[in-house]
């Protein structure tokens, strides 16, 4: 595939040719309570994304899942007509049963041809385009062999439906099975400052070119009262969370963040994280909070 880069302003391009900031949006947050539903306040989420493109984010993450349907609907909702060079990420391969509890997520795979087509065609509607720019195998299905599931991705692909393709949880291996059908342009794995499990997979993927987006950007809890990250953000002037995203940023080239929020403030906080610049000493010692 072609090898995806960044620059100095913060650009990352996926897939070689699509080209976004690197601090995005996470739109899930703009749901119902356990991410089904619309949002309480319609109103105030559809300025919230409003805003975020306003302050210059030009890649938004969603999935269809998240209502299920309504946050696709909401983002149409909010910022159709598109403006030129803002992409909307959607996911597909989950079927929601209820609304999502820490004990019981509510959710299922389904990584079968007529599932996944049926999902694509969903999202299209949903988000009113006429193509996706980065469709997501949301979960990879257990009964269903990803190289399947991947066969029906590159169909859509080559009829037009979707441009390119991500993952979302998987093993390098898994990737690796994946790449071996079709061109992967993204990987969205669960990753922060307290959470590094999938350091490897952040490896692999900026060796391959392969853009990384960590999810759950700010869960954080294992370390947030730490004395080191107290420090560190007084020294560099921000909050505990600016120095997370900043960190994030600065592990690789190859991440772009999707904070997401319901709040327009933690909108404005969040985004402050693009101006935060941590030296070498600052990150090797965030680099040894985390597991």
């Amino acid at each position: 595939m072609a090898m995806a880069s960044e620059d100095q302003g913060g650009v990352f391009r996926i897939g070689g040719d699509l080209a976004v900031h690197r601090m995005g949006f996470g739109a899930m947050q703009l749901t119902g309570p356990g991410v089904w539903g619309p949002p309480l306040d319609p109103d105030g989420a559809r300025a919230v994304l409003r805003r975020a493109v306003e302050r210059g984010v030009d890649f938004i993450d969603t999935a269809d899942v998240y209502g299920p349907g309504d946050n696709e609907r909401l983002i149409r909702e909010a910022l159709s007509p598109y403006r030129p060079g803002l992409v909307i990420a959607t996911k597909g391969g989950l079927v929601r049963r209820g609304p999502a509890t820490r004990e019981n997520p509510g959710m299922s795979t389904n990584g079968t041809k007529a599932h996944i087509r049926a999902a694509v065609e969903g999202s299209l509607r949903d988000l009113g385009v006429e193509r996706i720019d980065l469709y997501q195998l949301h979960r990879v299905d257990p009964a269903t062999p990803i190289e399947e599931t991947m066969g029906v991705f590159r169909a859509l692909r080559d009829e037009g439906k979707i441009r390119h393709i991500g993952l979302s949880q998987v093993s390098v291996a898994e990737i690796e099975r994946a790449r071996a059908v079709v061109e992967i342009a993204t990987v969205q794995n669960v990753y922060n400052l307290a959470d590094r499990s999938y350091a490897d997979v952040l490896a692999h993927c900026e060796a391959q070119g392969v853009a990384f987006i960590p999810f759950w950007p700010l869960h954080i809890e294992a370390v947030a009262g730490s004395e080191v990250l107290a420090r560190i953000a007084r020294e560099a002037g921000a909050s505990p969370r600016q120095v997370a995203l900043a960190w994030l940023l600065q592990q690789s080239p190859a991440t772009i963040l999707i904070p997401g929020t319901a709040s327009a403030a933690h909108l404005e906080e969040n985004l402050a994280a693009r101006d935060v610049t941590l030296s070498d000493r600052q990150m090797s010692d965030l680099d040894a909070l985390g597991s």
